[in-house]
């Protein structure tokens, strides 16, 4: 009887390289920064990394910014709470980091659709021409700049922004 032949690795394939999220050894290093939150302040939950995760780091990265950059597909139907919420539906469970930025995603979300319909109902008083198109600056800004942060694997928290969802 012959034996079947063990699994080998590949030779050629790169060995993985150390995890970009260490566990939390009670330093500020892991702790979420950016803006709305004080320095050295703890996220909402305790991020213990790669352990924690079902889910490799890139397509941590992956999902956490599609949670962002995923809003301005939808966001001329005024639906862009839509991605963040599929996201956070479907990856959530597998990541506490991707359910770190849908949430945060999703609570933009929520109040950049507040905020239009209220500067579009200021039209009528004037003030709502200068506030429509300033907080479209301010949208497109502070969801690049949470893309960006998803994807080198930080945390972000969007500023002005009350979280209905936790």
């Amino acid at each position: 009887m012959t034996q079947s032949p063990q699994w080998q690795p590949d030779p050629h394939e790169q060995p993985p390289g150390p995890d970009p999220y260490p566990p939390d050894q009670g330093g500020a290093a892991n702790q979420p920064t950016g803006y709305g939150q004080e320095q050295g302040s703890p996220p909402p939950y305790e991020y213990r990394g790669a352990a924690a995760s079902r889910m490799r780091p890139d397509d941590e990265r992956n999902w956490a910014m599609g949670a962002h950059l995923g809003s301005f597909l939808a966001a001329y139907v005024a639906l862009g709470l839509l991605a963040p919420l599929l996201v956070l539906l479907l990856k959530g469970n597998d990541s506490p980091y991707v359910r770190w930025h849908a949430v945060e995603s999703l609570n933009f979300q929520i109040n950049a659709l507040v905020y239009t319909v209220l500067f579009a109902l200021l039209i009528f008083v004037l003030i709502g021409l200068v506030l429509l198109p300033l907080y479209g600056i301010f949208y497109l800004i502070v969801v690049v700049l949470g893309s960006v942060k998803a994807s080198q694997g930080q945390y972000f928290r969007y500023p002005l922004t009350i979280r209905f969802v936790n």
